[in-house]
Parts: structure tokens; sequence; C-alpha cells
């Protein structure tokens, strides 16, 4: 950016404030590149303690079905009610969101609304406004260099892939962990997720290393290129409410101190501009909508918690509310979890989950434009790519799905489920340019009883059992499994539609203990996790084929390392 525009561009801040009203860079001015998007912010009335004020916002680029303006307040003004837009305040930062007769924003077109606030002192013009996290009245020739520059945002716009050309962090406390066991230090290098699993995990548990103190550890990691940190969003009210292990520490009904005490707190701190450079990913809420799906009444699998948990509506509140306050940062990344294919992958569970986590990414401010993407297979199992059977192969005159293991599933392993899974998104509204994450910290299948080849074609489930990947007894089974090992290793772009391999569950940390054990981390005892229990309509009353001797979740877990380790593919 010149000098000369600079200039400019401060001169007319300085109108805009001593006028009240912010004036917009228009597309067509002399010498000035067109802006994604205008906002025309004006006082138009104040008094001693109140004001009311008018904003237009203008949009240069595609045309939209709903919208989410944002701004935050240098000084201590709060808004008190608004018209024509959904406006919610938390701290300084404000967000503006269409009402339902008012979502739709041709290129060229405007839409307007007001509202009236309150503030002591001055009541300063906002400096920065983003309409679904693009920055507007500025364009695209900021120079990244110039500290002096106003119009830099500090992180810049949001970009297509956060993992392309970037570094991912490693967490020095798993690092250490990993390396401290025999023939670790083969992996202890690798990324993984730094998980917020309780409002404590916020500041550091037990001398443990705070989420400020990760990201200054990125900091210094970071160096002259982009790095990811990659942190794990986890503690719902009502959390895991078709399972035991990890159930957390907030109550069905705790919606406000979820968000006042856990959301809130985080999103002050990504929002501080000392991390502006780092690309923050989170994973959104593991285990938590597809149970609204899956596990609720009339089902057979339903529980008594997931059913609570649709009624009340917290789930779906506070992935909203969490998807709304941690992506006001233009450095900050949201993928939604969206299951697995052996929990999501059949007819009348695949479309609805979708509907589900739309239903939440346009709750409490929130639009579709809060979420980057989605992530699959998160903490579990579902091998990457099944290649010695396809869904649509048929032995003996009867298809895959019928197999005992398929059972009717649309598909057979992540990479098809969450290929797939992108295109309903998108098909359902979300943005054409989602993508996709895959956990593989623990899908690889390999060892002595990883298959070379198909199955036998004497019948179609002796092919399947023959010729799968995935050794699990039942695809339902998902703690500390027998048998598993690493899988990919994290890598950019590995797939169409994929942003990225990851691994978001640390390897060598328990999925639940094997036993009841008593603890203070709200982590309860669930049979799955119990290598003698023989099952239960989730994974059609198999055997768990869990691990024995398991810690908490959580916990390191050494005998499961060294099990992934012996068993990765690609072989270390």
């Amino acid at each position: 950016m010149s000098r000369t525009r600079t200039a400019l561009l401060a001169a007319l801040a300085l109108v805009a404030g001593a006028s009240g009203t912010a004036l917009a860079v228009a597309p067509g001015d002399a010498g000035i590149a067109a802006v994604p998007c205008t906002v025309d912010y004006k006082v138009q009335n104040q008094w001693d303690t109140g004001f009311t004020a008018a904003v237009t916002i203008t949009n240069n680029t595609t045309a939209k079905s709903s919208w989410s303006l944002k701004w935050a307040y240098a000084g201590n003004q709060k808004v008190t009610s608004g018209w024509n837009a959904k406006v919610s305040q938390s701290g300084t930062a404000v967000t503006a969101a269409n009402e339902t007769y008012n979502g739709t924003l041709a290129t060229g077109g405007s839409v307007s609304f007001g509202f009236q606030g309150t503030y002591s002192g001055t009541n300063a013009v906002p400096a920065a406004f983003t309409l679904d996290g693009v920055t507007c009245n500025v364009d695209g020739g900021t120079d990244p260099t110039d500290p002096t520059d106003p119009t830099d945002p500090g992180g810049g716009t949001k970009v297509d892939n956060p993992y392309s050309g970037a570094k991912v962090y490693v967490n020095p406390e798993w690092s250490a962990k990993a390396a401290a066991e025999p023939g670790g230090s083969r992996i202890s290098n690798q990324p993984t997720g730094v998980w917020l699993d309780r409002i404590a995990a916020i500041n550091g548990v037990n001398g443990g290393m705070g989420l400020r103190a990760h990201l200054d550890k990125a900091l210094e990691q970071k160096g002259s290129g982009e790095l990811v940190v990659q942190l794990v969003i986890y503690n719902l009210p009502g959390r895991d409410c078709a399972a035991l292990a990890s159930n957390g520490e907030l109550g069905a009904t705790e919606i406000d101190k979820y968000k006042t005490q856990y959301i809130d707190p985080i999103a002050a701190i990504l929002a501080d501009p000392k991390y502006a450079s780092l690309r923050i990913v989170n994973t959104i809420e593991i285990d938590s909508l597809p149970n609204l799906v899956t596990n609720v009444s009339p089902r057979a699998t339903a529980t008594a918690n997931c059913d609570t948990m649709k009624a009340n509506g917290n789930y779906i509140k506070g992935v909203g509310y969490a998807l709304n306050k941690l992506g006001d940062a233009p450095n900050v990344y949201n993928y939604v979890d969206a299951g697995h294919h052996g929990w999501i992958g059949w007819d009348d569970n695949f479309s609805a989950s979708v509907q589900t986590i739309k239903q939440a990414a346009t709750a409490e401010g929130a639009t579709v434009n809060d979420v980057q993407g989605f992530i699959t297979n998160t903490a579990n199992y579902s091998a990457l790519k099944e290649q010695y059977f396809t869904i649509n192969d048929s032995v003996g005159g009867k298809s895959v799905r019928e197999s005992k293991w398929v059972d009717w599933n649309r598909y057979t392993d992540e990479l098809s489920f969450a290929q797939a899974f992108r295109q309903e998104a998108v098909n359902q509204g979300f943005a054409s340019g989602v993508g996709m994450l895959i956990d593989t910290s623990r899908n690889g299948w390999g060892g002595t009883a990883r298959p070379t080849g198909p199955g036998a074609t004497t019948d179609v489930d002796t092919y399947v059992n023959g010729g799968r990947i995935d050794r699990r007894i039942h695809v339902g089974n998902w703690c500390n499994q027998s048998g598993a090992g690493l899988g990919e290793r994290p890598q950019a772009s590995p797939a169409a539609g994929i942003d990225a391999y990851v691994w978001i569950k640390p390897p060598g940390e328990s999925d639940g203990s094997s036993s009841a054990i008593a603890n203070d981390e709200g982590k309860g005892f669930d049979r799955m996790c119990d290598p003698t229990y023989t099952g239960n309509p989730r994974n059609n009353n198999n055997m768990s084929g869990a691990l024995p001797n398991a810690p908490l979740s959580g916990h390191w877990f050494s005998a499961q390392f060294q099990q992934l380790m012996q068993n990765a593919y690609p072989a270390l």
C-alpha cells in the first residue's frame, strides 16, 4: 500500500471521528481499489449517557443469503437494543446478524439497521468492521510489514485453508511424554491438539500449561513462517450425553456458565493482538450435535441425557455461541465436529446431522460463515480408506451394504464419508469453500493383522471381514481399541476437499478407564471401556474391544501408546 493512500485513509478517519460518522471508501474512488464491503456507521443522536446509531452495509462481493457484521468498541459503549438486526455484545465485541427477513444481500446491495446504546466519556466510532469475517473499508493491498498501516487488521483476512503452507504447533507437554516412551522419539515431533476440556484448563491444570502458555510457545515455534495452533473446545453442558467416560464438569442447564466462564475467557485470549500472527484452528465440541440425531427418542439408542439436551437446546446454543464468539478474530478458524462414518453414515442420520449443525451455526448470533469446515473421526478409529472393497461391491448377489460390518451404511471409510459430508453441507447452505479435517491419529490399523488383499468371496461377510482394514469388533466401538495403530501423519491438502489430516487426539491419551476410578475431573466410568463388557444397542451388543488397565480419559496410557506405534500404518 502506498504512503499516499495510507495518509488519505488516516485523514478520512480523523474527519469521521469529528463528525460521528465512519466514512467508507467507495469502490469507485479514483486510485483506490474496490473493497469487499463498506460500512457506514453514523451516530444519529447523542446525549449525556446514551446514543442511537444507524449502520448501512454494502456488499461488493458474492451475493449472501445471511450476514454477520462485527466490530469492537475502544471505550465503554454498551448496546441496549437494536432494530432490523440481531445485535449482541460480549465485552467490547459487538455482533449484528440479519433478521429472517433481511438476510439476502446481493452483490452491490445494501442493508441497514440501527441500535441504541449507552456510554460515558467519549463515544468513538469503531475503528474496523468485518462482514462474515472479511474486513470492510479495506482493499486487498494492505502491507502487512508496515506497522503504521491503519487498515491492516492485524491478522489479515481468513485464508481458504489454514494448514496450507504452514507448520503446525507441537505441544511440548505431549511431546515430552511421547519422547519418554521407548521408541517415542520417532513421533514426538508430530503436532497434536491442545484439549481445553474444562474451565481450569484455560489457565493450566496441576501446574501444566494454560492457553496463553501454549500460544506463547507457538510464537516461539513459528519463526518467520506461518503456524497453526490446534485447540479442542470441549466443555458443553451435559457433555457426551450418550457416554460416561468424559461427561465433563457442567450440568445440563449450565449454559450461562459455559458462555461466561469458558467461551468468553478463551475468546478474549484468542483476540489478543499478540497472537494475531498465529492461525488458530478450533475443533468445536466433539461428540455433541450428532447425538441429537442418533441418540434421542424414539431411537433404540436413545439415552435420557441426550433427550434432555435436545429438549433444552443447550447443545445448539452452546455451539452457536462458541462459533460466534471464537470466530470474531480473522486468524481463528472453526471446524465443527461431524462424528464419523460409523456413526452418521446411515441414510437417516447423514443429512439430518448436517441440518442439526446448521441449526447450531445460525444460533446465538453465529452464521454459517463462522464455520471454516468440519472434522470427522475425532479421537476415533475409523479407517481412512478401505482399499479392498467398496460400497458398490456384491458377493453372491448380496451388496456389501448387507454385510454385518457395513450394516446398510452408505460409507465404508472416513475419506469417502468426509468428502460426501462436505458436499451435503454445501448443498444445505454452507460456503462452497468449506473444508474437511480427518483425525488420523489412531486409524492406521497396521501390524500383522492388516489384510493384504480382499477377503474370500464365499459370502458377503467373509469378503468384507477378510479384507477390511478396520479390525474392530464393531464400528460402534470407540474406547481404547485393541489392535489400533497410528494413521497417516499430519499433512495439508492430502485429498480433494480435505484441508488436512490431523492428530487432534494425542496418541497415548486414554479414552476412559477400564474400571471405575474416583476422581475430581468430572469423568465417569463407561462400560464401553471395560474389556469384559458385552455391549449395548449402539454397538449391536458386541464386546467392547477395549484394552485392559486403562486410566481415566486424558491420562497417559503407556500400553496403548506402545501398541499404536507397533501397529502404525504407514509404519514408523
